[in-house]
C-alpha cells in the first residue's frame, strides 16, 4: 500500500491520502476540506490537525494530537505514550489512549481505554468504558460497563454498571445493575439504580430509588429514599420520607418524614423518626424516638424508647435498666429487670425483678420480685410476687380499655 509522509517541523494541505499517512513530529495539517486517508493514518509525536480526519486506523506515538473538527475511524484508535484532543465527535470500533483523550462533540466505540483523563463535552456511547484516571463527562453517558480509579463527574447516565476507586459524582438517571465507589458518591439529580456500595460517603440531593444499599461512613438523602434493603456502617440521614424492606445501621439514623419498611430494622446506636414509623420486626441497642412505631413481629429493645401515641409489636420485649417513654402495647410485653416504662398494653405482661411501670392493661399479668406498678387493670389473671408493690388494688374487669394504635 502507497504511503505519504509528512517531514517534521512542516505545515501541508491535504485532502484524499490513497494508501497510508505517516506523520512525523511538530507537523500542521491544514484539511482540505477534509483530511481523508483511505488506510492509516500514523503520528510520530505532537501534531495538530486543522479540519476533519477520516481513516481506516490511527495511530499516535510520544505526544499529543490535536484535532480541531471530528475524527472519524474505521477500526481502532491507539495512542501511545501520548493523548488525543478533538473540538468534534469521534466515532471508532475501539479507542486506547495512554494518557488524555478529551472530545468537544460526540463520541462513540464499542470500548473506551483511557489510561489517564477522559473528558467529554457532550454523549458518549459504548459497551464498555475503563479510564485509569479522571473521567468527567458534561452530556449523557450510555454504556453497560463503566470503570475509573480516580474520580468520575457525570452528568446523566443510563449505564449497567459503576466502578470506581475514588469519588463520584452523577447528575442523575439509571445505574441499572451495581455502583461500587471506594471513596465518595454524589447524585445530584433523581437517580434509579440496582445495588449500591460505597466505603466511606453517600449523599442523595434529590429523589432516589434503589434496590440496596451499602454505606461504610455516612448516608444522607435529602428528599424521598425507595430501597430494598440499607446497610450502614456509621450514620444515616434521610430528609424526606424513606420505604424499603429491611434496614441495618452500625450507629445512628436520622429520618425526618416516615419510615415504612416491610422486614427488619436493626440499630446498634441510635434512631430517630419524625413521623410514623413501622416494619416486621425491631431490635435497637440504644435509643428510638418516633411519633409512633407499629411492628406486626417481634420488638426487642436494650435502650430507650420515645413516642408520643406508642411502640406496638406482637411481641415487646425490654431489655434489662431500659427506658420507654410512651405506650408500649404488644399481644405479649416483657419488661426485664431494673426497666422503667410508662403505659403497657397487652395479652400477656411480665414484670421482671425490680422493673417498673405507671398503668397495665392486660388480660394476664405478673409482677416479679422488686417490680412495681401504679395500677394494674386485667380480664383474667394476676400473679403478684410478695416483694412486688402495686400503688392500687388490682382490678378485674370484663374488657379492657381500647389500646392505642
Amino acid at each position: 500500500m502507497a504511503e505519504t509522509r509528512v517531514p517534521r517541523n512542516s505545515q501541508v494541505r491535504l485532502g484524499a491520502v490513497d494508501g497510508d499517512l505517516r506523520v512525523e513530529a511538530n507537523v500542521r495539517i491544514q484539511a482540505d476540506p477534509t483530511v481523508t486517508v483511505s488506510g492509516e493514518a500514523r503520528f510520530d509525536g505532537a501534531a495538530e490537525v486543522a479540519g476533519s480526519l477520516q481513516c481506516a486506523r490511527f495511530r499516535s506515538d510520544d505526544g499529543t494530537v490535536s484535532i480541531a473538527g471530528n475524527l472519524t475511524v474505521t477500526e481502532d484508535v491507539k495512542v501511545h505514550d501520548g493523548g488525543l484532543e478533538l473540538t468534534g465527535s469521534l466515532k471508532a470500533r475501539r479507542v486506547d489512549v495512554d494518557r488524555r483523550l478529551q472530545i468537544g462533540g460526540t463520541a462513540e466505540a464499542e470500548k473506551f481505554e483511557v489510561g489517564g483523563v477522559l473528558e467529554g463535552a457532550q454523549t458518549l456511547t459504548a459497551e464498555s468504558v475503563e479510564v485509569g484516571g479522571k473521567f468527567h463527562l458534561a452530556g449523557r453517558l450510555e454504556a453497560r460497563h463503566v470503570e475509573a480509579g480516580g474520580s468520575v463527574e457525570l452528568a446523566d447516565v443510563a449505564i449497567d454498571t459503576l466502578e470506581v476507586g475514588g469519588t463520584v459524582r452523577i447528575g442523575g438517571g439509571e445505574v441499572r445493575r451495581s455502583i461500587e465507589v471506594g471513596g465518595k458518591f454524589l447524585a445530584e439529580r433523581p437517580l434509579v439504580f440496582g445495588s449500591l456500595e460505597v466505603g466511606g460517603f453517600a449523599e442523595f440531593r434529590d429523589e432516589a430509588r434503589g434496590e440496596s444499599i451499602e454505606v461504610g461512613g455516612f448516608l444522607s438523602a435529602e428528599k424521598d429514599l425507595t430501597f430494598g434493603s440499607i446497610e450502614i456502617g456509621g450514620v444515616g440521614r434521610i430528609g424526606g420520607n424513606a420505604q424499603g424492606t429491611r434496614i441495618e445501621v452500625g450507629g445512628k439514623f436520622d429520618v425526618r418524614g416516615s419510615l415504612t419498611l416491610t422486614g427488619r430494622l436493626e440499630v446498634g446506636g441510635a434512631i430517630s423518626v419524625g413521623e410514623a414509623l413501622s416494619g416486621e420486626a425491631l431490635e435497637i441497642g440504644g435509643k428510638l424516638e418516633a411519633r409512633r412505631a407499629v411492628f406486626t413481629g417481634k420488638v426487642e429493645v436494650g435502650g430507650v424508647v420515645s413516642t408520643q401515641e406508642g411502640l406496638k409489636g406482637a411481641a415487646v420485649r425490654l431489655g434489662r435498666k431500659s427506658r420507654a417513654q410512651g405506650p408500649l402495647i404488644g399481644a405479649t410485653v416483657e419488661i426485664e429487670r431494673g426497666a422503667r416504662v410508662e403505659d403497657v398494653y397487652g395479652g400477656r405482661i411480665v414484670l421482671e425483678d425490680k422493673s417498673s411501670a405507671r398503668r397495665v392493661f392486660g388480660e394476664t399479668v405478673r409482677l416479679s420480685d422488686g417490680a412495681s406498678a401504679d395500677e394494674v387493670v386485667y380480664t383474667q389473671s394476676v400473679e403478684i410476687a410478695s416483694g412486688a408493690r402495686v400503688r392500687t388494688p388490682p382490678r378485674k374487669v370484663d374488657t379492657l380499655p381500647a389500646f392505642p394504635l
